[in-house]
């Protein structure tokens, strides 16, 4: 579903996604409240999200939307001026950021990650994203307790997220194949009740585990 409240950006988003033949726009809409009315009605498997909307904008829609029971995932579509959104659009359930100017071949494999169920952050988002926790932002309270959770080795895996590698580059990291640390993300994701790796990252910095810039703090 596409949702963004400039008919021809809608339009436009639409017609670039309904041309892939693996992919299939079943709803669009101009406001969050239509979104969310879409969303429940249409079941979508992801949703392309704008944030600034007259009525319900779009922080609030994710997090209803995200909330549904057939759990759609929200790719959220912003412009370098509404990157103060990123983090409350995150905490609101929303798997990844793309910036509207990024290149049709860059939103369509976005559709795809996110729609596989992984989680995805355009390079200049990831790097405002940092720069909030760098500038000591308004966070929540930090939880390291969740650490308990994790074995050595995915605690290790954590911190490589967080720094923004690859399965395949913390495979080289750690000298293990990338099922292997495929196998360890799916079971950090799951003990620490996490959606994606862009949840994980959050956490991250959230638990201070990490500090701005991906060095480790512990």
């Amino acid at each position: 579903m596409v949702v963004d409240d400039q008919a021809v950006v809608r339009a436009g988003f639409a017609a670039m996604v309904d041309a892939e033949p693996d992919l299939t726009v079943v709803a669009e809409a101009g406001d969050g409240a239509s979104a969310v009315e879409l969303a429940a009605a249409r079941a979508p498997d992801l949703v392309l999200m704008d944030i600034r909307m007259p009525g319900m904008d779009g922080l609030t829609a994710t997090r209803l939307i995200t909330g549904l029971e057939t759990r759609p995932r929200v790719l959220v579509l912003t412009t370098f001026d509404l990157d103060e959104y990123v983090y409350e659009a995150l905490r609101a359930g929303a798997s990844g950021f793309l910036l509207k100017d990024a290149q049709p071949e860059e939103l369509l494999t976005a559709v795809r990650v996110v729609a596989a169920g992984d989680g995805i952050l355009a390079p200049g988002v990831t790097r405002r994203l940092i720069d909030t926790f760098a500038r000591g932002g308004s966070l929540p309270p930090p939880v390291p307790a969740f650490l308990a959770r994790l074995t050595p080795r995915e605690r290790e895996v954590l911190l490589h997220i967080a720094s923004g590698r690859t399965n395949a580059e913390i495979g080289v990291e750690l000298g293990v194949t990338t099922g292997t640390v495929k196998t360890h993300v799916n079971a950090l994701l799951a003990k620490l009740g996490l959606r994606d790796r862009v949840q994980a990252t959050i956490l991250a910095y959230e638990s201070g585990l990490i500090r701005p810039g991906g060095t480790p703090a512990l």
